[in-house]
């Protein structure tokens, strides 16, 4: 056991094939190799989620269909790179319950110890449903038994008939939206789309990349919604493509007007987090925020500051000599 150093050996010793996912603001691939650096402490974990990495490993034998899952919570450091300690704990009660054969079928003594580890963690149901989708992608194995009956709603059209819908159905619609003309239909679709099915849409496409026509179609409907909760919806499902100059556009627009709420800007801070990292815009939203909600300062502050590519913008707000009073004073209860 102590020549199990990471992970990534573990699974090199059972003769997995595996693919690692990171769970956390996002469902996202991660190659081998940006994994097996996070775990010698080369990188920082770079979405980090109150203090931890999330990851769900996938193995499974070359003989097997049946792939295996872990998800994964690691504590970072305040440097955001993986606590060593807690890696290496998490190997050893592994190794413990099931020794270097990761594809034994546990005995009730070794399911107790796996169910026993504080590692371990349950996501959401719609970050499964996401990585459900995400790995028959890419296995090459078939969608859901719910696809279909997406596919079928989208053609025809019948927006209020939504009823028999899953969730699942949707976000596998949804990873699979430029294949067979489905991009049109999701096209069309959007703007109008009851509540009930854009939901769990927009929460899949938050981890995907999309079109410059699919953006603007939800940027337009993001424009012309009036229900701020219809918002908040919408403004998620730009969260992978943030950067793109038309969903950009939208979010400094927000970010820049004091009538912006608060629900938008926790929004902004924990799903399109990418546009902060740029001095000018950090310091706008910081104002934003201050000025909309101070209560929530501190808290979104600390969010972040732990992200690695945003952290140096605000160390340099912090020292912005045209920060407002109300900024400077917000700043200041944070080290007090």
């Amino acid at each position: 056991m102590n020549t199990i150093a990471t992970i990534t050996e573990l699974l090199a010793l059972s003769n997995c094939q595996y693919r690692i996912y990171d769970l956390g603001r996002r469902v996202e691939k991660l190659s081998k190799e940006t994994f097996e650096k996070l775990e010698h402490n080369q990188l920082p974990h770079p979405t980090p989620i109150q203090g931890h990495a999330h990851f769900a490993v996938c193995f499974w034998q070359k003989q097997s269909t049946t792939p295996y899952l872990w998800f994964i919570k690691i504590p970072l450091d305040e440097r955001g790179l993986l606590n060593q300690g807690a890696r290496n704990h998490f190997i050893a009660i592994i190794v413990e319950a099931l020794g270097t054969d990761l594809s034994v079928n546990p005995t009730e003594k070794q399911e107790e110890l796996l169910k026993n580890n504080p590692y371990i963690f349950t996501p959401s149901q719609y970050k499964l449903a996401m990585l459900n989708s995400l790995l028959t992608l890419e296995l090459k194995q078939p969608a859901s038994k719910y696809y279909q009956s997406v596919v079928t709603y989208f053609t025809k059209q019948q927006w209020s008939q939504w009823h028999t819908l899953g969730a699942q159905g949707i976000s596998d619609f949804a990873v699979r939206h430029e294949n067979d003309g489905h991009q049109s239909l999701l096209i069309e679709a959007i703007p109008e789309l009851p509540i009930e099915v854009l939901q769990p849409l927009c929460s899949a496409l938050e981890n995907i990349a999309l079109s410059a026509e699919v953006i603007q179609t939800i940027v337009n409907r993001l424009n012309n919604a009036e229900e701020n909760s219809e918002k908040q919806i919408l403004l998620r499902a730009l969260a992978s493509n943030a950067e793109h100059p038309y969903a950009l556009s939208v979010i400094e627009k927000m970010i820049s007007k004091q009538s912006t709420n608060s629900e938008l800007l926790i929004i902004i801070a924990g799903r399109c987090w990418q546009v902060l990292a740029n001095k000018e815009l950090c310091l706008t939203f910081l104002e934003t925020l201050v000025a909309v909600d101070a209560q929530l300062f501190a808290a979104i502050f600390k969010d972040l500051v732990a992200i690695p590519t945003i952290r140096p913008h605000l160390f340099q707000c912090m020292r912005d000599s045209d920060r407002s009073n109300n900024l400077a004073q917000a700043i200041g209860t944070l080290f007090n």
